[in-house]
């Protein structure tokens, strides 16, 4: 088996460029999308039963991950029009509600699966020809912030992307970190101290607007 289809990008590295044909037109990524947060996601193959229900909810939050400056960015390893028929056959489908749903995100063509291997999505494991559910969460910058990988098998939830990128959008604003089920609207983890005076200081402090419960794990109240 060739490197290239064990290779991925890495947290914190810069997003493996590329140009390609799209569902909505050509695109250059990441630099189309320079300034917005992006996911980029990965699905098996078109006209599949996990990755119609996934289309459809994704579709369906378009325009709520919009509203926190995040476009969407699909990809199979299948051909342009094989993507235009399936995307024509979901929008005469109905599933827990959804229906008339229009895909108006790009679905990239991939059929030589070029992008797919810069990213790692051919994972010999589960498949030669198809790609895994991979989720890259992608930073204004062209940075990888996070990476989601999921089997063939398995419906990704889609409100916990959405979180995920919420919580790394306060992160970078308030220097913070988010706890565990953390949801916009809780406390936050400040940064650990860094030497025995802070730690002291942080423990003692009289500040309402934060708590302790051990010098290693302080927080700030962020509804007062």
């Amino acid at each position: 088996m060739e490197d290239t289809y064990n290779k991925m990008p890495l947290i914190g590295d810069p997003a493996p460029e590329f140009e390609a044909i799209t569902t909505q037109g050509p695109i250059k990524f990441p630099a189309d999308y320079k300034g917005e947060w992006v996911i980029l996601f990965s699905h098996p193959a078109d006209f599949t039963p996990v990755c119609t229900t996934e289309f459809m909810m994704f579709a369906s939050m378009m325009d709520d991950f919009k509203k926190i400056n995040t476009s969407l960015v699909g990809i199979s390893v299948d051909s342009l029009y094989s993507h235009i028929a399936w995307l024509r056959k979901i929008k005469e489908l109905e599933w827990k509600g959804l229906k008339d749903i229009e895909v108006m995100f790009p679905l990239i063509d991939d059929i030589r699966m070029d992008v797919a291997k810069k990213y790692g999505m051919i994972q010999p494991g589960q498949s030669n020809t198809q790609a895994v559910r991979a989720v890259f969460v992608i930073d204004p910058k062209g940075k990888i912030r996070a990476i989601m990988y999921y089997p063939l098998t398995t419906g990704r939830n889609f409100d916990e992307i959405k979180r995920l990128v919420l919580a790394l959008q306060k992160a970078d604003k308030d220097a913070c970190a988010t706890p565990a089920n953390w949801q916009p609207g809780d406390d936050v983890i400040v940064p650990t101290a860094n030497s025995c005076g802070v730690a002291k200081e942080r423990v003692e402090s009289k500040d309402e607007n934060m708590y302790c419960l051990d010098w290693f794990l302080c927080f700030r109240k962020e509804n007062q």
